[in-house]
């Protein structure tokens, strides 16, 4: 065989081969971040409006939380906090508003003793997201009821499943684990 017919050959299959190295290692950082994410993976997308940029966002937020220095909570915090919790839920009977905003303050004082940025809620959003991506939609909820409250505009029943969503984070964030 001639060694322009081997080339021939050669060249069109090592791009092949490189080709499909390329897609499986991009199929492969795609799972990643789907798992690692979960349901604001799609969110990005849509926000972003389009996967390579939510992609980009995502690895983004990867590489800010890696240089954040998210520390656990020793055991006789947690129970500090979850006392604190517990204060909070019983006051929401006679004052369901105030107590919605309690726990909002509550999440945030922990979420900075954790050692994540509180600087305004989209970056919160942003830095939650790396290890809470499958209890954010329970803080986006729970914030909105929140921001609604403050005017007036929240039914009981709203304020009531608002502190079921930030319950939820919270106790994300108090386990040993904080969502890791």
């Amino acid at each position: 065989m001639a060694t322009s017919t081997l080339i021939a050959i050669i060249v069109p299959v090592v791009v092949v081969l490189i080709a499909l190295a390329v897609g499986l290692w991009l199929m492969s950082r795609r799972r990643h971040l789907r798992e690692q994410f979960g349901p604001e993976y799609d969110r990005t997308v849509e926000a972003e409006g389009g996967r390579m940029a939510a992609e980009r966002e995502l690895r983004a937020r990867e590489q800010r939380h890696e240089k954040l220095e998210i520390k656990e909570l020793p055991p006789a915090r947690r129970e500090q906090y979850a006392n604190d919790w517990r204060e909070v839920q019983e006051r929401f009977v006679d004052r369901p508003a105030d107590s919605v905003g309690e726990a909002d303050e509550l999440v945030t004082r922990l979420m900075r003793e954790r050692g994540y940025p509180t600087d305004g809620y989209q970056h919160q959003l942003r830095d939650l997201s790396v290890d809470h991506g499958r209890t954010l939609e329970h803080y986006r909820a729970a914030h909105e009821v929140n921001v609604r409250s403050s005017g007036g505009q929240a039914t009981t029943e709203e304020l009531r499943g608002a502190m079921v969503h930030y319950r939820a984070l919270f106790q994300e964030l108090l386990s040993e684990e904080g969502g890791r």
